[in-house]
């Protein structure tokens, strides 16, 4: 995944609203533009904004069916997300075990020297 690709993905999975798409459209799979408004509070126009920045993010594609516009998520950038996540998790525990054995080897130094 690109810094930039990065970038428009976490800039879209910042807003609350979106996040909220990802999680309706994870639970209940393909959903037409209709049923995604009917979980908001907002203007359907607000909301359409909103899906076309998970759509730009490449978070969700959008399928034209005869007058519905059907949302589903896409599984490649969520796979892509994961992958992400994973590198970056372990490349942190890595980071921290090593700075566990610095911590450790310095409370050993500082013991001998209290003796």
């Amino acid at each position: 995944m690109s810094l930039l690709a990065n970038q428009e993905l976490f800039s879209a999975l910042a807003d609350p609203t979106r996040r909220s798409i990802i999680e309706l459209l994870a639970n209940n799979g393909q959903m037409s533009a209709t049923e995604i408004f009917d979980n908001f509070d907002l203007t359907n126009p607000a909301v359409s904004q909103h899906l076309r920045v998970l759509r730009e993010a490449e978070l969700v594609q959008m399928e034209k069916s005869a007058q519905k516009h059907l949302y589903r998520l896409n599984a490649k950038t969520m796979h892509s997300l994961e992958d992400w996540i994973k590198q970056t998790t372990q490349h942190w525990d890595e980071r921290f075990e090593q700075l566990d054995g610095v911590l450790e080897a310095e409370k050993r130094k500082t013991q001998k020297k209290g003796r």
